[in-house]
C-alpha cells in the first residue's frame, strides 16, 4: 500500500529557466536541473509537459521524456530548450533520481506568466538569470 511507503523528501534540488542568451530579435531561454547537495544523485530522469489555457482554448504540449544520468554534486544539467510562447502556460517538470538506492521524486510547476523580467534572480552554479524553484 501506498500509505506503507517511506515519504522520501526532495531537498537541495532545483529547476531554473534561464535566460541564456539574448539578441536585439530574440531571448533564448533553457531550462536546468540543478543539484545543490553535497552529494552526487544518479539515474536523473525528468519528464516535462505544458498546459492550460491560451486564447481561449485548452492548450497540451507534448510529454518529453529525458535522461540526465548521474550528476555530482553541487552541478547542473541542461534539459531543454523553451520557447517563451509557452511561458503563459503552466511549464510541468516532474523529477526523479536516486540516492544510495533510494528512489526520489518532485514535480516542479512554473505557472503561468511566472516566467518574467521582475522575477528574475542569479541562479546559483548556472551564473546566469532566471527563474528557480527549489
Amino acid at each position: 500500500m501506498k500509505k506503507d511507503l517511506p515519504e522520501n523528501i526532495v531537498e537541495d534540488i532545483a529547476m531554473a529557466v534561464v535566460l541564456k542568451n539574448e539578441t536585439p530579435e530574440a531571448k533564448h531561454w533553457t531550462v536546468y536541473i540543478i543539484n545543490l547537495k553535497e552529494k552526487a544523485i544518479s539515474n536523473v530522469l525528468i519528464s516535462s509537459k505544458g498546459y492550460g489555457e491560451k486564447d481561449g482554448k485548452q492548450v497540451k504540449t507534448s510529454v518529453l521524456r529525458h535522461f540526465i544520468g548521474d550528476m555530482k554534486a553541487a552541478s547542473f544539467a541542461g534539459v531543454e530548450a523553451i520557447d517563451p510562447a509557452v511561458f503563459g502556460l503552466t511549464n510541468e517538470y516532474w523529477v526523479s533520481y536516486y540516492i544510495d538506492g533510494t528512489i526520489y521524486d518532485k514535480k516542479f510547476y512554473f505557472l503561468p506568466e511566472s516566467i518574467i523580467e521582475e522575477n528574475l534572480i542569479r541562479i546559483p552554479l548556472v551564473n546566469m538569470p532566471g527563474v528557480m524553484i527549489k
